[in-house]
C-alpha cells in the first residue's frame, strides 16, 4: 500500500503579510502541512534548524539570504530514522530568496529519493514557487517532481478547498 510523508520546513514568530509584519504562533506551511495531514492521514515530520532563525522576521531573512549565498547546510534538530517505506512525500516550506530554505536542502541530500514522487508546496505571500522545483530536482536526484502548490501564506487557513483539489489531482484524496 501506498504510504506518504507531509515533511515540511514552517515559521512561526514575526511574519509578512500582504505589507505588515504579524506574530504567529504557528507558521503558515504548518498549517497548511496539517490541513493535508487531516484530509490524508499521512504521517508528518517538521524539519527544524538546530539553530532556529531569528523571531525577527527582517533578521531571519537576511539569516536566510546569507545561508542560500554560501550554500549552508543548517543542521536539523532530528531526521526520520528511513523514508523507505513511503512512495510519495509532501514537500512543504515557504518561499525563502526564490526557493525553499537551507535546511529544506539539508532534509533532501540525506536520502535518497529515487523511485518516489515529491509534491512541492510553497507558501509564500505573491511570489509563488520560484526556482524551487528545479532545485528539487536537483537535490533529491532520481525522484518524480510534480507540478507544487503554492499558497498565499496569510490565507493558509482559508487554502482547505484549493489543498483538497491538489491533493485530489495527485491522487491522495
Amino acid at each position: 500500500m501506498a504510504k506518504t510523508l507531509i515533511a515540511f520546513f514552517s515559521r512561526a514568530d514575526e511574519n509578512y503579510f500582504g505589507g505588515a509584519m504579524r506574530y504567529v504562533k504557528v507558521g503558515n506551511t504548518e498549517i497548511v502541512a496539517g490541513l493535508m495531514q487531516e484530509m490524508t492521514g499521512a504521517d508528518t515530520f517538521k524539519i527544524e534548524m538546530k539553530e532556529p532563525y531569528s523571531p525577527v522576521y527582517m533578521t531571519c531573512i537576511q539569516e536566510a539570504k546569507k545561508d542560500l549565498r554560501t550554500g549552508a547546510r543548517p543542521e536539523l534538530v532530528s531526521y526520520p530514522d528511513s523514508i523507505d517505506a513511503y512512495d510519495t512525500i509532501i514537500l512543504g516550506y515557504p518561499n525563502y530568496w526564490g526557493t525553499m530554505p537551507m535546511a529544506v536542502v539539508t532534509f533532501l541530500e540525506r536520502y535518497d529519493f529515487a523511485g518516489k514522487t515529491i509534491l512541492p508546496l510553497c507558501t509564500n505571500e505573491g511570489s509563488g514557487m520560484g526556482s524551487s522545483e528545479r532545485d528539487i530536482r536537483k537535490y533529491a536526484a532520481g525522484a518524480r517532481v510534480r507540478k507544487g502548490l503554492s499558497i498565499t501564506g496569510s490565507r493558509a487557513a482559508q487554502s482547505g478547498e484549493t489543498v483538497r483539489k491538489w491533493l485530489k489531482e495527485n491522487g491522495l484524496v
